[in-house]
């Protein structure tokens, strides 16, 4: 069972940026790809961002192309969500999933909410000024 955790989330003003990181205490998340995914009050949890193992896909939701940005951290073993030019609209709960994959060439980026092995608590993120 892969416990994930994420951090970084907090408050923070239009146009701001903030960066959201996604981890597996006491293991690796080099052999699994992750979907970063939100959810806003009364609506449905929609894909955010999803990386491949090895990083090589990447795939974005249309409200935040051209703003955010993800990336792996080969050091650290982790997944980090780069938010940038932050709207009121991108406030909601975070959340990191990841899927276990056994090749590092394998292509699987998840950002829909199916065939995902493990999620996170979640992050809160609120855009205001």
């Amino acid at each position: 069972q892969l416990q994930l955790v994420e951090s970084g989330g907090g408050l923070v003003q239009p146009g701001g940026s903030l960066t959201l990181t996604c981890a597996a205490p006491g293991t690796s998340l080099d052999y699994y790809a992750i979907g970063w995914f939100r959810q806003a009050p009364g609506k449905e949890r929609e894909g955010v961002s999803c990386i491949s193992i090895s990083g090589g896909r990447t795939d974005f939701a249309d409200s935040v192309k051209g703003r955010f940005t993800i990336s792996r951290d080969h050091v650290k073993h982790t997944v980090s969500l780069r938010m940038n030019s932050l709207k009121s609209e991108d406030t909601a709960v975070y959340y990191c999933a990841a899927v276990r994959r056994l090749m590092y060439t394998d292509s699987t980026c998840p950002l829909e909410i199916d065939d995902l092995d493990s999620w996170g608590q979640g992050t809160q993120v609120t855009v205001s000024s």
